[in-house]
């Protein structure tokens, strides 16, 4: 059973957290990122140190421990290194082109698909099919990738479409013609 709910988040160097009743607000080198915790869970800041408590060993108060201390520790690396997700772009004509303010997509259909990049998140193209998005939270990086991934998701006979960096697509054989009787 994991115990990782009762392990303190370090604050390192540059890095400072005020806690605000349920809202927890970590600023540091790389932005600021606030979020609200459940109303069960006790935030506390000890020796340079976020800790978080439960009230009791109940399942649902110890899922909620160990989910709170991991969203504390994503802020604080968040703030610290930034999070990256990389999409990649495959099939004749298909392109990426950025905008003032996020991306635009060119990916088969009969008009450019316009993407805006929420605040706080960077998006930067590279060669036309490579796609890094940037930014603090993670969750929010991650949204973004998968709704970009979402406009033309790789397709299985020919693998063309918009997929994470690295990922495998499954291939299906396509059709083949009868042999005439």
């Amino acid at each position: 059973m994991s115990r990782i709910g009762r392990k303190p988040v370090a604050l390192p160097t540059g890095v400072s957290a005020v806690i605000n009743g349920r809202t927890l607000t970590v600023k540091g080198p790389r932005g600021e990122i606030s979020r609200t915790f459940h109303p069960d869970m006790a935030l506390v800041l000890e020796e340079n140190a976020v800790v978080l408590r439960r009230p009791s060993d109940e399942a649902r108060h110890k899922a909620l421990h160990g989910l709170s201390r991991t969203l504390v520790a994503n802020m604080v690396e968040g703030v610290t290194k930034g999070f990256t997700k990389a999409l990649e772009i495959q099939g004749v004509g298909y392109k990426a082109e950025p905008t003032r303010d996020g991306v635009q997509l060119v990916v088969g259909f009969s008009h450019p698909v316009p993407y805006r990049a929420p605040k706080g998140i960077k998006i930067t193209v590279d060669n036309n099919v490579n796609v890094k998005i940037e930014g603090v939270d993670k969750e929010l990086v991650g949204q973004v990738a998968a709704e970009l991934r979402n406009v033309r998701p790789p397709e299985p006979y020919k693998g063309k479409g918009v997929r994470y960096a690295g990922e495998q697509v499954r291939r299906k054989a396509g059709k083949t013609a009868q042999a005439a009787k």
